[in-house]
């Protein structure tokens, strides 16, 4: 089966897929580094789970959005832990997620469902 190229097919993004490819987006991490920067970044407001991060993080491989990132050359860092790095394809498909979003943001601001812009 042939992947989509079209960054557009992929969306809508559920929302712990694009948790995922945001929290990548700042570079490589490990699972735990994964969940760790979603809670802290939404302050407790998205929770996920290991095993649905991991179910998630395996079709995000499949789709061609993340890979395999080497193992980090650091000393302190738990060689049985697994990172993962977003892929060109993945980040274009972040980034039209996020344009996608900020369209439906700016209608809600127009039919003042969401507070304008300071």
């Amino acid at each position: 089966m042939t992947r989509p190229r079209d960054p557009g097919a992929f969306l809508p993004l559920p929302n712990l897929t694009f948790q995922i490819l945001l929290a990548l987006g700042r570079g490589d991490l490990h699972g735990y580094g994964i969940i760790r920067d979603i809670e802290e970044r939404t302050e407790g407001r998205v929770g996920v789970r290991s095993g649905t991060l991991y179910a998630t993080i395996q079709r995000l491989g499949e789709d061609g959005l993340i890979q395999d990132a080497p193992f980090p050359r650091d000393p302190d860092t738990d060689a049985r832990r697994k990172y993962y790095r977003i892929t060109a394809l993945g980040r274009r498909v972040a980034a039209a997620e996020a344009e996608r979003l900020a369209g439906l943001v700016e209608v809600a601001r127009a039919r003042r469902l969401a507070p304008e812009r300071p």
